[in-house]
């Protein structure tokens, strides 16, 4: 009777923790929690890249697209038009909804530089025009490429 109860305040005690975390973010929580409280924009990052590179930081944006395989990435709008930022997780760790499009999130990660040669880039342009179905024109591809994104670690999505 004794481990019963105990079992039970455990499990009880840990969904209140769950609930808590996603009480206190105002969203459905993905990951680990958040533990920033300041934000980051995205144009600073996107301004500043090397400042940023290993730094972990909270940033915040409109949801304007989803990986529709895996769910394995998104893609944040910045506070200045015309920019986003992708925010990578590991395959099958964390998996975002298609239904988070058009939705704030509030992510933090950490920030990466990635230096693709042509190759890598001619392949990762492939692999987004099939999972968008569009045609991929390998001629678009002129060079080796330095890009930065986030590696999520907790995001909440507030729908």
């Amino acid at each position: 009777m004794r481990v019963h109860l105990l079992v039970s305040g455990i499990f009880l005690s840990a969904l209140a923790c769950t609930a808590n975390r996603s009480a206190d973010q105002g969203g459905t929580m993905y990951g680990e929690t958040i533990t920033l409280a300041d934000t980051t924009r995205i144009s600073e990052i996107l301004s500043h890249p090397g400042d940023h590179v290993g730094q972990r930081v909270l940033v915040t944006g409109m949801v304007v697209d989803v990986c529709s395989k895996r769910g394995c990435w998104l893609e944040l709008a910045s506070d200045r038009e015309y920019e986003t930022l992708r925010v990578k997780v590991d395959d099958g760790v964390i998996v975002f909804p298609m239904t988070a499009r058009g939705h704030r999130a509030v992510v933090e990660g950490v920030v990466e530089e990635l230096e693709l040669t042509e190759e890598q880039v001619r392949e990762r342009a492939q692999h987004h025009a099939e999972e968008q179905g569009l045609e991929f024109d390998p001629s678009t591809v002129t060079g080796p490429e330095t890009t930065y994104q986030l590696r999520g670690i907790g995001a909440a999505i507030f729908e």
